[in-house]
């Protein structure tokens, strides 16, 4: 019988990559890397590899909430990831359920604009979003331009513009926003997170690899995994910001497709 406290169980609860690289497969590498049980509650099946997205297939509402409330019914959560949610019904339907448990920390990670550029979330998935979601979560984690979707505003990189939609968007709800500067074109990958009282800064030396293929949704796990394991959120940023870097850093041992792939998120067992 081992020691120590028990391995805390994570829930993730977005589409799935079969390539491996984003979504329900991320979060779950995620979460074993960092010492958690990974559970997923899939929202989406998608046809795709590291070039692109041929087509989704989206999983019906009730099938989604019935997924998450097993889960809950019998197993104790210690913290939950949103990813991918593609219609106003799967949002509404997911925090039904969510609703229901509350004190269970939710990382929000409103997918809606890809790494390409292609727009993956709807005027009217983002209402539902702002009405039944935010309110639920304890951190939601937009990049730039979904950032800039979120608050219908333009956002550069710059260091004032980002801290002033981070201000916005907290005052429309959940109780933090991450706003991740990761696609800006500078030497940094500078991200700042406001709690409503105050600013704090996260940067890293930007990588220069081209497997960036799911970072978002690997630093929303990283984040849920060390908030299941008992971290203060800044703590849990700054940890799970470390984590990417060097999931990051370890990325071109990998070779998975022709186009931008995954991050290394099991670089810790290449390298001890």
């Amino acid at each position: 019988m081992s020691g120590g406290p028990p391995i805390p169980n994570v829930l993730s609860i977005a589409g799935s990559d079969p390539g491996g690289c984003a979504g329900i497969q991320a979060d779950l590498k995620t979460f074993a890397a960092l010492g958690c049980h990974g559970m997923a509650a899939l929202t989406a099946l998608t046809a795709q590899n590291t070039l692109g997205v041929s087509a989704v297939h989206m999983v019906p509402p009730d099938f989604v909430g019935e997924q998450i409330a097993m889960i809950f019914a019998d197993i104790e959560v210690a913290a939950v990831k949103i990813g991918m949610l593609g219609s106003p019904e799967i949002v509404e339907a997911v925090a039904a359920v969510l609703a229901s448990h509350p004190g269970v920390p939710i990382v929000l990670d409103p997918v809606l604009v890809a790494t390409s550029g292609a727009v993956l979330g709807s005027d009217a998935v983002i209402a539902a979003m702002r009405q039944h979601l935010f309110p639920l979560a304890i951190l939601v984690t937009p990049n730039l331009a979904e950032a800039a979707r979120l608050g219908d505003i333009t956002v550069t990189p710059s260091r004032a513009a980002m801290e002033s939609v981070a201000a916005t968007l907290r005052a429309g709800g959940a109780a933090a926003w991450l706003i991740k500067g990761g696609h800006g074109a500078t030497d940094r990958s500078d991200d700042v997170l406001f709690d409503g009282e105050a600013f704090t800064w996260f940067s890293a030396k930007r990588i220069d690899t081209r497997n960036t293929h799911g970072t978002g949704c690997t630093l929303s796990s990283a984040i849920a995994a060390y908030l299941a394991k008992g971290l203060p959120l800044v703590e849990a940023v700054r940890e799970a910001k470390a984590y990417l870097t060097a999931a990051l850093a370890g990325a071109d041992a990998l070779n998975v497709g022709t186009g931008p792939g995954p991050v290394d998120h099991f670089f810790a067992c290449r390298t001890s």
